[in-house]
C-alpha cells in the first residue's frame, strides 16, 4: 500500500533534469528527491502539488498507490 512515483521517469523526459535541479525548483534538498524516488518518503500535499507543477501534470500522473487500490479510510467507533 506504499505510494509509488513516476518522478525519475519524468525527470528524464524533461531534459534529463538532475535531482539537484528538481530539488531547487521546488525548494527542497536533493536527499528528499532521492527519498521520494526510492519510496522512503511520501510528500506533503503542498510538495506533491509543486512537483506536479514543475512537470505540468496532475497529481495522479505523478503519484499512485503501488497496488492500484486506494486504502479504505479507517472508521472510528467501529462504524
Amino acid at each position: 500500500m506504499n505510494i509509488g512515483t513516476h518522478l525519475r521517469r519524468l525527470r528524464f523526459e524533461h531534459g534529463e533534469m538532475t535531482q539537484e535541479a528538481l530539488a531547487k525548483s521546488v525548494g527542497i534538498t536533493r536527499q528528499t528527491i532521492i527519498a521520494l524516488e526510492t519510496g522512503r518518503y511520501a510528500p506533503s500535499l503542498e510538495l506533491a502539488m509543486r512537483l506536479a507543477g514543475v512537470f505540468g501534470c496532475k497529481l495522479d500522473d505523478l503519484f499512485f498507490w503501488k497496488d492500484g487500490h486506494v486504502p479504505p479510510v479507517p472508521q472510528k467507533d467501529g462504524r
